[in-house]
């Protein structure tokens, strides 16, 4: 059973995140499904644009640290996080590589890997019950493939303190600090977003697939390359004593103890 739905109503394409008992966290199932979301509506010709949202009261919560934590238990740590450090990085350069536009729906917490999700997106609308965060270091852990895109989206002084703080930021303040470019009602983000579809249906495909792409080779230059390095040192970083214990924090629902 897949871990995503995919709706077509031309010109837009929708993937929805459909783990919603998990808060959408992202499983090495989940994020499979999504690749192949994507691969789909990549070959799907009436499709000019794709919608990413969640199902429930989430967009996505992040990794599925429990899925991690458990993996790293079976096998040699280290490969299972090498592992999924480059299973999100695909997924993300995937997105960022897509000719076609993505419109984000953020209607609910988009935090730690769902926040990438989000920054790997190429227009965002958000609800205002959407949060926007990485607590990643609170768990003894790196966002380490999130960092230069986020800094690529908003900048790298307000990267920098935003990831450094471990803060959740609320609708509006993800709005004002340019994360989400529009604001509603949650009842009105998908026909928002098949709006701005429909938009971006009136431009020529290629165009639109060249546009992207200058945008990310030229602006975002070095992005591919930040990812690649950024995904070393999340694995690095999971592999730590600070993250063992961060996570068992985190599953224990308990404050963590740093030495």
């Amino acid at each position: 059973m897949s871990l995503v739905e995919v709706k077509k109503h031309g010109p837009s394409g929708t993937i929805i995140l459909s783990r919603s008992e998990k808060r959408n966290a992202l499983s090495r199932g989940l994020i499979g499904d999504l690749k192949q979301a994507f691969f789909d509506l990549y070959q799907e010709k009436s499709v000019k644009a794709v919608i990413l949202t969640g199902a429930g009261s989430a967009f996505c919560a992040g990794m599925d640290l429990k899925e991690m934590l458990q993996a790293s238990q079976e096998q040699d740590p280290h490969l299972v996080w090498q592992q999924d450090a480059e299973i999100y990085q695909e997924l993300l350069e995937q997105m960022l590589q897509f000719p076609k536009p993505i419109i984000a729906a953020v209607n609910g917490p988009a935090m730690a890997g769902g926040g990438g999700l989000v920054l790997a997106c190429d227009i965002i609308l958000g609800s205002p019950t959407a949060t926007f965060g990485f607590p990643e270091p609170k768990r003894g852990l790196v966002a380490g493939m999130v960092s230069p895109m986020l800094a690529f989206r908003i900048g790298g002084g307000k990267a920098t303190n935003l990831l450094l703080t471990a803060r959740t930021l609320s609708a509006q303040e993800a709005f004002e600090w340019g994360v989400f470019h529009e604001l509603l009602e949650e009842e009105k983000l998908w026909a928002r977003a098949h709006e701005i579809a429909c938009e971006c249906s009136e431009s020529a495909p290629s165009a639109l697939m060249l546009t992207k792409r200058v945008v990310y080779e030229t602006i975002g230059e070095y992005l591919q390359t930040q990812l690649g390095s950024g995904a070393a040192h999340s694995a690095a970083a999971r592999s730590t004593p600070s993250a063992k214990e961060g996570l068992a924090a985190f599953l224990e629902k308990r404050e963590p103890s740093w030495d």
